[in-house]
């Protein structure tokens, strides 16, 4: 009993000093609003930033005056797909979750709702519910990288709010997703 409180304790003390160390990450690839189908697309111009900087200057526009419409902004990026009847957010979309979740934090008026999809795969109930988890997944990401709870809301359309509605593997990746969509859009 006391050899697992003490190994308890010290995998505590370990996980705290651990917790404040920042760990270099390797940079990740460009984030770009595009079906998972149409990955054979030639990639996005350079902007001449690294992702960490594009991250970092998240709330920063050009002379559009407002970043979310930018382009060239990461934040006009608004889809988050997700792989087959899953709800984890892949890491090829986590640079996009933390720059929304930095602009929340740079911009406290600002408001959010995240619309969860699915395919049309699997019942209505399962879908609505897959949906909502899809839509939770992104709103916990967004929370863990310092948004405020306050600012997202979260909202399924399970297989109602389909982009493609042919019956392919395309279409079925193109729908299957977490859509950020910022309040007076």
């Amino acid at each position: 009993m006391n050899k697992s409180l003490i190994g308890v304790i010290a995998l505590a003390v370990f996980l705290t000093a651990c917790a404040g160390k920042k760990v270099k990450e390797e940079p990740a690839a460009a984030v770009e609003e595009k079906s998972p189908a149409a990955q054979v697309q030639a990639p996005a111009p350079a902007t001449g930033m690294d992702e960490s900087a594009s991250t970092a200057s998240a709330g920063a526009s050009d002379a559009s005056g407002n970043p979310l419409t930018d382009p060239n902004n990461i934040l006009s990026k608004r889809s988050i797909y997700f792989d087959y009847d899953k709800d984890e957010v892949k890491a090829e979309f986590r640079p996009l979750v933390e720059a929304h979740a930095k602009y929340l934090q740079q911009n406290s008026n600002a408001r959010l709702m995240i619309q969860g999809n699915a395919d049309e795969r699997g019942s209505r109930e399962y879908n609505l519910s897959l949906g909502q988890r899809r839509a939770a997944a992104v709103k916990n990401a967004m929370n863990v990288y310092g948004a405020s709870d306050n600012q997202i809301e979260t909202v399924s359309y399970g297989e109602e709010k389909q982009r493609c509605a042919e019956a392919t593997e395309a279409c079925y990746a193109e729908n299957r997703r977490a859509d950020i969509v910022y309040s007076g859009e």
